[in-house]
């Protein structure tokens, strides 16, 4: 199976039972993603050597604004797209099999989790594995220590407070925390 299937497969949204031929190339992408990560966190790099790691590591090249702190931390990598501008600051963990899109202008902030994929909820079919998309929009920050679940939207310009669990979209320009998260607070936006 190569890399094109596997990806079209899970962004239908398509389970991956255990054990299959699409479960064996999921274990293979980890393989070379623990590799790319251990090079990126291993020791120091200049920002333009932690731009072509992760341009390694997702399988296509970042915008020179794109930044990150090591250490980050991914399963897969091949199913990331970012933006320009972006920032994903250390401690980031992104199980982004399902699908992770970061608008131009998004702040990551420490330790977040971006998780993509649930397992059933039938014990006897638990090792099958359901992915669902994460969007986040332009100029969206989200704070430490956040996690954003399975098949969630969050809106242009949105802040998710640290520690908050993302578990339903969330709209545009508001502040969303808690959890489960919930809007805390309309954003109002100045157009200076």
């Amino acid at each position: 199976m190569d890399i094109t299937s596997f990806l079209a497969h899970l962004n239908r949204g398509e389970a991956v039972e255990g054990g299959s031929e699409m479960h064996q190339k999921m274990h293979e992408l980890s393989q070379e993603a623990l590799k790319i990560t251990v090079e990126l966190n291993g020791h120091y790099h200049t920002p333009e050597e932690v731009q072509e790691l992760f341009s390694r590591l997702i399988g296509k090249p970042v915008d020179r604004t794109f930044a990150l702190f090591p250490p980050f931390y991914t399963d897969c990598g091949k199913n990331i797209n970012v933006g320009k501008n972006v920032f994903i600051n250390s401690g980031c963990r992104f199980q982004d099999q399902g699908g992770i899109t970061i608008g131009d202008g998004a702040l990551i902030g420490h330790n977040a989790v971006l998780a993509t994929l649930n397992h059933d909820i039938n014990p006897k079919k638990r090792s099958t594995m359901h992915p669902g998309p994460i969007t986040i929009g332009k100029d969206v920050w989200i704070g430490a220590n956040a996690t954003v679940v399975p098949g969630v939207e969050i809106g242009d310009g949105a802040i998710i407070a640290a520690g908050a669990v993302v578990t339903q979209n969330v709209p545009p320009n508001v502040i969303a925390g808690g959890v489960p998260a919930k809007v805390l607070k309309k954003i109002e936006v100045n157009q200076e």
